[in-house]
């Protein structure tokens, strides 16, 4: 009986720390990068570039709400001159699922010019994003926009590795965030502060053809 009371003791003060640690390491994050996130067009700064992060699409290439939600953001940002153009960061890891030229379809059909329109093939998730856009494409003053879950770990990656990016809450008109991607979110923390410690590279560091 003793061991069985010092098993249950043992185990609620593991889930105990772990829940102090998660919720801690998110207000690290969000305290770190704070000053850097914006919710209203009107009151961020202009910048450069607007960086998109890419996020699911459907089969026939329409945007899923969320990247909907992101894409939206950035044009109202482009059409109200706070940025002059755009890097596309995403998944097109194959020839059948093409987060990148979806979202650049979506903006072409806006009238952006493909002048305007940075292609990133290999933005495979949030560190290689932000890695490859200071890194690869020598992206200095940047807009990232995404939803506002997302910023703080997507801005303190940036930082990390000396890219001073703003960030725009992306407006929630197609999409609600759940508690589950609220969730992922926190532990997806932990990856990125991993990667930082050990200087992860990206998958590629080349420029893929458009």
């Amino acid at each position: 009986m003793k061991f069985f009371k010092k098993l249950i003791l043992a185990f609620s003060l593991f889930v105990i720390l772990s829940i102090l640690i998660i919720f801690g390491l998110e207000a690290y994050i969000l305290k770190e990068t704070s000053n850097l996130i914006y919710s209203e067009i009107s009151e961020i700064p202009s910048a450069k570039t607007g960086i998109i992060l890419g996020a699911s699409v459907h089969s026939d290439g329409k945007l899923s709400p969320i990247l909907e939600d992101r894409v939206e953001t950035a044009y109202q940002l482009y059409k109200q001159n706070k940025i002059e153009n755009f890097l596309i960061s995403g998944d097109h890891r194959t020839d059948d699922y093409d987060e990148v030229n979806s979202i650049k379809n979506h903006l072409e059909r806006k009238g952006v010019p493909p002048e305007d329109i940075i292609l990133d093939h290999s933005g495979f998730d949030t560190y290689d994003s932000m890695f490859r856009a200071k890194t690869v494409f020598e992206i200095e003053d940047a807009i990232v926009i995404t939803q506002k879950f997302h910023l703080p770990r997507s801005l303190y990656i940036a930082k990390n590795l000396d890219a001073e990016y703003k960030g725009l809450e992306a407006a929630p008109v197609a999409y609600t965030s759940s508690e589950t991607i609220k969730r992922r979110e926190q532990l997806a923390n932990f990856k990125a502060i991993w990667e930082l410690i050990i200087n992860q590279q990206p998958t590629t560091l080349e420029k893929q053809p458009d």
